[in-house]
């Protein structure tokens, strides 16, 4: 078995592993950056490592300072997670050959699943169905053109070495084919340093359905069944859960078959995942379901399979690696129950999803359901790695004890002031399509803006005025201010208590409160807006406060179904927030400028592209808020910015 582990990653991936690890006695290295120097992985571990700054180019993508931190601490394997270096057979190689236990499948099955398009080859050959589309060499724009005429629009582009969403470009319209293949090469060149493409037909009503696979050194491989991750946004998960809803059990057996012939025909040892597209326009079918690629490695959504099925993949992985054969046979595997998994993300879903960054100063998922974190409260949201701060994970007796148990997880996430996808999770959640099983990976995508609200109801209203009266008589005592006849502090005129009005800012919109005596017990009535009645209310979100010294002053956090909603008090209105509409394009967050598409002068129209800011491994277009004129440009392309730097400004059209 093996003895002291280094794990090569970081956040909650390196804190699951490390958990494992160290309940089966073998002892840990983490390896860490500039930005994750106080990071939870790096406390958890029994040694850790520094491997340099915090861009991933210069540290965990950096293979020979991950093997020499290994050697250094007397490490003998190396589990590399997901992301970073863990589908580069080159990096596997490079373990092996030092010596190293390396915790994942051999250098030759990444190597012959690492690229979409031989891999697509490989499983024609054992019998494996693939999407129908273009596979060759010919990687000229004109030849891709012609192809995807002859697939028929719409057609989906893809990196032949992508992954986790990236390299990916839907095409609706011949006139939109070259730019969006522009655009694909280079986010596939900037994460895969590969800008080869593949051209796929796009499944009109697709589910995204994988079966977990798990081989070893014995010639055994297994599946511990499927999973559907229909729910995605921009190709990247959102809600994943197992087994399938709709699988019936001839349809499990056929693809669950054809995902052990696609594990057998590459050799394949330790944790992997087959992916497939189904057309599900008359529901799962085994004839209408499609392999797509093989991910070489752990999943992100591990946890739901590990939750039906009781099995600790990351122990299998482990024992797998150390030379074990698999721990169960396949007669031995079953489905216990439902699992659902939501993946919370540092982003704010009204400003387009963006990435939010920042130090989490108020941080707490709760003690329901399994939660899987690399952070706590008071860590760092760097603008460096990939914005997934946690997965919270539901398991239940069925499929819809799951939905409510996340649900309620989600509704209860709490954190500021860094913006998060909880309430958003909610909604999806929520969605009458995702409690009937009506899926498909463009769910999210039609459903819009209707899975962004986050308005604070009556009682986030009442419970900032409930606030804000006990802050004020707890203060009052603490001065030792005496309470009145009718027992309110302060309040007094000629002995008389006189109405407190106050100015109440909820999410920057200025609210009148105002709050008086009710009876001779010392209760209170609360207006707000002038409206008295709130008999309505029958429970208070929780509230999380600064308990400024001065009563007016400081801001509070209230929470209700996973949204942050902030408060402020003011005696006097106030000025109000500088507004955005002088045409100022600032940087929504630090990053670099990859292109910039205008220059001063240039008349544009609203919604125009103007520029694209990579950040957090993604491209984010920045365009005209109105038609008009590009009057300042201060971004060039190659240009490191930082948040709310002025890139350009565009006068409006008289």
């Amino acid at each position: 078995m093996i003895s002291k582990l280094l794990i090569a990653n970081r956040g909650e991936i390196a804190c699951r592993i490390i958990r494992t690890a160290r309940e089966m006695g073998v002892a840990t290295v983490a390896v860490y950056s500039d930005a994750d120097a106080k990071a939870l992985h790096v406390r958890m571990a029994d040694e850790a490592v520094h491997i340099g700054p915090s861009p991933a180019a210069e540290s965990y993508l950096v293979g020979e300072k991950i093997i020499a931190a290994a050697k250094e601490t007397g490490a003998d394997a190396i589990h590399p997670g997901y992301g970073f270096l863990s589908e580069n057979a080159g990096f596997a190689q490079a373990v092996i050959d030092a010596g190293l236990i390396w915790v994942g499948p051999k250098p030759s099955s990444i190597e012959a699943m690492g690229l979409k398009d031989s891999a697509k080859q490989l499983m024609m050959d054992a019998g494996v169905p693939v999407t129908p589309g273009y596979l060759g060499e010919d990687q000229s724009v004109e030849r891709l053109k012609q192809e995807a005429e002859r697939i028929g629009y719409p057609v989906l582009i893809k990196a032949v070495a992508g992954g986790g969403g990236k390299g990916m470009r839907k095409v609706d319209a011949p006139e939109d084919f070259e730019a969006s293949l522009e655009s694909c090469r280079r986010e596939a060149k900037a994460s895969f340093s590969n800008d080869e493409v593949l051209l796929e037909k796009w499944i009109t009503s697709p589910r995204h359905i994988e079966v977990q696979v798990f081989g070893d050194a014995h010639g055994n491989v297994v599946h511990l069944f499927e999973r559907d991750c229909s729910l995605q946004r921009r190709h990247q998960k959102v809600i994943e859960e197992a087994p399938a809803p709709g699988m019936d059990e001839a349809t499990r057996e056929d693809i669950c078959a054809a995902a052990v012939r696609a594990a057998k025909a590459v050799d394949y040892e330790g944790a992997g995942t087959v992916e497939f597209i189904a057309d599900a326009s008359e529901g799962l079918r085994a004839d209408r379901i499609f392999f797509m690629e093989m991910n070489t490695r752990l999943q992100v959504e591990h946890p739901v399979t590990e939750e039906i099925t009781g099995v600790d993949l990351v122990e299998w992985q482990l024992r797998v690696a150390s030379g074990e054969a698999i721990p169960l046979k396949q007669e031995e595997l079953s489905i216990d129950g439902w699992a659902i998994e939501a993946r919370l993300y540092a982003e704010d879903p009204a400003k387009g999803f963006l990435p939010s960054t920042g130090r989490l100063e108020h941080f707490d998922l709760g003690d329901e359901g399994r939660i899987e974190t690399g952070v706590g409260e008071g860590s760092e949201i760097s603008p460096f790695y990939d914005p997934m701060i946690a997965k919270l994970i539901a398991h239940a007796r069925d499929r819809d004890d799951a939905i409510s148990d996340l649900t309620e997880i989600c509704s209860g996430v709490e954190i500021s002031p860094v913006k998060s996808n909880a309430s958003f999770l909610v909604n999806l959640l929520e969605l009458p399509e995702f409690q009937e099983a009506n899926l498909d990976t463009g769910l999210i995508a039609e459903k819009g803006e209707d899975l962004l609200r986050s308005t604070p109801s009556a009682a986030v209203e009442m419970a900032a005025a409930s606030w804000r009266i006990e802050d004020f008589e707890a203060k009052a005592w603490d001065r030792n201010i005496k309470p009145s006849a009718n027992g309110v502090f302060g309040f007094r005129l000629n002995s008389e208590p006189a109405p407190a009005k106050l100015v109440m800012q909820l999410n920057g919109e200025e609210k009148s409160l105002e709050v008086s005596i009710a009876d001779d017990e010392g209760n209170y009535a609360v207006s707000i807006d002038g409206r008295w009645d709130f008999s309505e209310i029958d429970y208070l979100p929780t509230t999380h406060g600064d308990n400024a010294d001065d009563v007016p002053d400081g801001d509070i956090m209230i929470f209700e179904r996973g949204a942050a909603h902030k408060v402020s008090f003011a005696r006097e209105r106030g000025s109000g927030h500088a507004s955005a509409a002088d045409g100022a394009i600032l940087a929504p967050m630090p990053g670099k400028v990859i292109a910039v598409d205008v220059a001063e002068g240039d008349s544009v129209t609203a919604g125009q592209r103007l520029m694209v800011l990579e950040a957090m491994k993604m491209e984010h277009a920045l365009t005209a808020p109105f038609d008009g004129t590009v009057a300042e440009l201060s971004a060039s392309q190659g240009a490191q910015v930082q948040v709310e730097a002025l890139l350009a400004r565009v006068e409006a059209s008289q």
